[in-house]
């Protein structure tokens, strides 16, 4: 049993609330396989294409991912494990939280600063370059002497 893989107990708590892989088609593939496939994904925060392939076809663990997400059975699921531990006494209402956000910042926010923009005060920067003891050849010196403040 690897890590971040279900174990039979935790198996077993959520089986019944998967929906059966009847209808027309293809039989789907083991719901265990895929749902531990879409838990190593959250784990690592690899891309899809980086699914190892004992989870099968990573495409088939995205859509299913998807899928369940747009049925609610994600909520479902976290409904029953709450009732669970609060049966148990083990639930702290008033500290549950689930974050799921992730902020990934643009790639204009490396640290340069927009075109055109005007230094913040140029006067400091003025007084920076001269402090630093920038030669005439210095970028810094030669932007300082020559753009006056407006």
């Amino acid at each position: 049993m690897r890590r971040h893989e279900l174990e039979d107990r935790e198996w077993e708590q959520i089986r019944d609330l998967l929906p059966s892989g009847g209808g027309r088609g293809r039989p789907w593939k083991d719901h265990r396989e895929t749902l531990n496939g879409m838990l190593w994904m959250l784990r690592t925060g690899a891309p899809w294409r980086d699914l190892p392939e004992r989870y099968g076809p990573w495409k088939t663990v995205y859509e299913r991912f998807r899928r369940w997400s747009r049925e609610g059975l994600w909520d479902k699921i976290l409904q029953r494990l709450q009732m669970r531990l609060d049966k148990q006494g083990r639930s702290a209402w008033d500290l549950w939280c689930v974050d799921g956000s992730s902020i990934r910042a643009h790639r204009s926010a490396a640290g340069g600063r927009k075109k055109g923009a005007l230094l913040e005060n140029p006067t400091i920067t003025r007084w920076v370059a001269q402090e630093a003891g920038g030669a005439q050849s210095s970028t810094w010196s030669l932007t300082a002497r020559v753009c006056p403040s407006r």
